[in-house]
C-alpha cells in the first residue's frame, strides 16, 4: 500500500467563505499516483471546514444565511469564548455543524464522487493563513 501526504494553504481576506478545492484534491491525487483506495480532505484548523456537496452559488448563499441563523457572529457578547478576548465563538460553531474532513473513495485513480459532488474548504474566522491536508492511501 502507499501514502501521499500534502498540505494546501489558504487566506481567505475576508471573514466567510467558501473555496471549491476539488481541482486541487484531484492534482493531489495524479501527484500520489494512487489508483484504487482512500483520500481524505481535512481542515487542520478549528474555525474551517471542509464538506462535500454541489458547487451552485445558489447553495452557497443559502449556505451563509443559514449558518448566520444558527450561530450568529455578533453580539459577539453572547458567547463564553470570547470572553478570552476572541470574537471568533460562532466560526468554531459553523465549523462543527459543517464538518472537519470528507474521505473519498479512489476508482481507476480518480475521485469517486456521486453526481454534482465537488469537495469545498469553508472559512468561517478568515484573513490569515490556514491550511488543508490531503492524505491518499492505496495501491
Amino acid at each position: 500500500m502507499k501514502s501521499y501526504r500534502k498540505e494546501l494553504w489558504f487566506n481567505l481576506p475576508v471573514r466567510r467563505g467558501f473555496v471549491n478545492i476539488t481541482s486541487q484534491v484531484e492534482e493531489c491525487l495524479r501527484e500520489s499516483g494512487i489508483r484504487e483506495g482512500f483520500c481524505l480532505v481535512n481542515a487542520r484548523h478549528i474555525t474551517a471546514s471542509v464538506f462535500i456537496n454541489d458547487d451552485e452559488s445558489g447553495l452557497h448563499h443559502d449556505y451563509e444565511k443559514w449558518l448566520e441563523k444558527l450561530a450568529p457572529h455578533e453580539p459577539v457578547s453572547q458567547y463564553r469564548h470570547n470572553d478570552t478576548g476572541e470574537d471568533n465563538a460562532d466560526a468554531h460553531m459553523k465549523r462543527q455543524i459543517m464538518g472537519r474532513e470528507v474521505v473519498v473513495a479512489v476508482t481507476n485513480g480518480e475521485l469517486d464522487f456521486g453526481t454534482w459532488e465537488q469537495i469545498f474548504y469553508g472559512e468561517f474566522d478568515g484573513k490569515r493563513k490556514k491550511r488543508v491536508l490531503v492524505k491518499i492511501i492505496g495501491e
